[in-house]
């Protein structure tokens, strides 16, 4: 298992990520990651579908919150391009959250079980067992065409970059 000191930072603190780098150009890794009733999401189940990967912390923190918010409102002007976003919570406390903050244009998924996607990606963060803040587009044939890894976790993703380049799929 791959480790990266100061992979990330919270509050200026450096952390460690944990598990396979990512990088634009390479095909997407797969994980299994669970939906809010438990069942089992793969990337062999978003196959011929582009999409956005959202990965947050904890949806309950604030900038979580708003990141996902955001994107939930995006989402609407991306046609049928699904947006996910995937924390360490559990499903259930997923479940509760989106129906609390009127979230349903974001799939929110767990990774709690297994940590598969942060350990795949290189998004766990070794010291809390949360993933790290970070943003994908992944295009039809599962090649990652834009990577964000926000360097400090209290801080919000490019929103715009994000979008444009889901748009220009």
């Amino acid at each position: 298992m791959q480790e990266f000191p100061g992979g990330v930072t919270f509050l200026g603190n450096p952390l460690t990520l944990v598990g396979t780098p990512v990088t634009v150009g390479m095909n997407a890794p797969d994980f299994t990651v669970l939906d809010n009733d438990l069942s089992p999401v793969t990337l062999a189940s978003l196959a011929g579908k582009a999409f956005i990967l959202s990965t947050v912390p904890s949806l309950d923190t604030p900038v979580c919150d708003m990141e996902t918010r955001r994107f939930n409102q995006e989402a609407g002007g991306l046609g049928d391009m699904p947006v996910l976003t995937v924390s360490m919570d559990l499903p259930f406390a997923q479940k509760r959250w989106c129906a609390a903050a009127g979230i349903a244009q974001v799939k929110t998924l767990s990774d709690h079980r297994d940590a598969s996607l942060g350990l795949a990606y290189g998004l766990l963060i070794k010291e809390l067992r949360l993933l790290a803040r970070a943003v994908l587009v992944v295009n039809a044939a599962g090649v990652i065409t834009y990577y964000e890894l926000v360097k400090e976790v209290t801080q919000e993703p490019d929103y715009a970059a994000a979008l444009a380049a889901a748009k220009a799929l």
